[in-house]
């Protein structure tokens, strides 16, 4: 047995990730100890609807950081919703003040009706969430 003190164990981190659509947002929540994601919701008001139904999410979920997906075309090209993800990510940011990751979400809506998803959505938000959470030590 040694007598050295054993390394401090990591507090699992929690996130929130959100698909971001311009008429519906996807919600899913997860952590670094399971790296597993879980579909939470799917936001369909806009403006400061939205981000009040964001701002109850994030009281009950008290996530360390956000994630947001963003799409691009295949060859890896932006297009419209490429920017308006990001834009969505900054407000994320200004509003909640929260460290906000971004994740290329290409293919995850697809992903996620190969599964049979019901809500797409929040199911496309735990597949971004997941990715990210694979990436993250």
């Amino acid at each position: 047995m040694s007598g050295g003190a054993a390394a401090p164990v990591p507090m699992p981190l929690s996130f929130l990730a959100f698909d971001f659509g311009t008429r519906r947002v996807g919600v899913a929540s997860g952590n670094t100890l399971t790296r597993h994601a879980e579909p939470l919701a799917t936001i369909a008001a806009d403006g400061d609807a939205r981000f009040a139904a964001i701002g109850r999410l994030i009281a009950e979920w008290q996530p360390a950081a956000l994630v947001v997906g963003v799409p691009f075309h295949p060859d890896g090209a932006e297009h419209d919703n490429t920017r308006r993800a990001r834009r969505f990510a900054r407000q994320l940011h200004g509003r909640f003040r929260l460290p906000v990751h971004e994740v290329d979400e290409r293919y995850s809506t697809t992903e996620a009706g190969a599964v049979g998803a019901t809500d797409l959505d929040a199911a496309s938000a735990a597949i971004i969430l997941e990715q990210f959470l694979q990436s993250v030590s």
